[in-house]
Formats: C-alpha cells, structure tokens, sequence
C-alpha cells in the first residue's frame, strides 16, 4: 500500500509545473479585461479613484493599470513571476480596501473574494515560482551551463 501511495504521488508531482502554468495564465487573464479598461479611459479612472479619496489618483490609476498589464505579461511568459507577484497583491489589497470590503465577502455582490483568490494564487506563485514551464526557468537553465 505504501508502495502504490508512493508511485502516485511520484506521479502527481510531474503534474505541480502544468499547475503552475495554469495558474499563472488564469491570473493573467483574470488581469487582463481591468488592465486594458484602466489603459482605455484612465482619466475616468484617476477620476473614480478621487472619488474615493485615493491620494494621488491620477499617479496611482497609472500604477494600477501599469502593474495590472505588466502582470499580464509576466505572469503569461513565467519572467519575474515572483518579483510581479508582491505589487499584484498589493494592488489587490487596496482594491479590496477600496471597493470591494464594504460589499461583503460574495463576488455576486461585488465583494472582495475574487481579489482574495487572486492574492491567495498570487502568494502561491511567490512561494513556489513559476514552475519549468517559462520563462524563469529557460534563463535559470541558461545561466547555469
């Protein structure tokens, strides 16, 4: 019994790199649609975000949207995954501040779980990188020959 547990699990681990990748291309896409929106009008969102009492909203719209989209190309390709992780929490943690923590915890009501999936993907990719399947690994291989 041991045995067979033992050759399962050898098995499965060839799996955790094709997770990782999946991971990193569902954040990337779920990064996707409000990056290109806050690129679209970002005066409406410098805008929104004074309505809010963000300081510096127009600096921070910029920054918002920049490491939105920068997260959707990194975290496509595997390159920085977990230098781009740390400022996509970040920006998640203040969306969930900002918008989301007043409206509860459902995403049906616009609540802060989805930001807290992603924080908690987010973290994962951090702790773990971004598996053999990019970018960082080909330049790891790279400067290890």
């Amino acid at each position: 019994m041991i045995a067979i547990y033992k050759r399962l699990v050898g098995y499965l681990n060839y799996g955790k790199d094709v997770a990782l990748l999946f991971l990193r291309l569902i954040l990337a896409y779920g990064f996707w649609e409000p990056a290109k929106t806050k690129w679209a009008d970002i005066d409406s969102v410098a805008g929104w975000f004074e309505t809010m009492g963000i300081f510096a909203p127009k600096l921070n719209a910029y920054l918002a949207a920049s490491t939105e989209m920068a997260g959707v190309f990194m975290l496509t390709l595997g390159i920085g995954t977990r230098l781009i992780s740390f400022p996509l929490i970040i920006t998640m943690l203040v969306a969930i501040k900002t918008v989301h923590w007043v409206n509860g915890f459902p995403s049906s009501e616009n609540g802060y779980e989805i930001p807290l999936y992603f924080i908690l993907m987010l973290f994962t990719l951090m702790s773990f990188g971004a598996g053999k399947i990019s970018m960082d690994n080909f330049i790891k291989k790279s400067l290890n020959k």
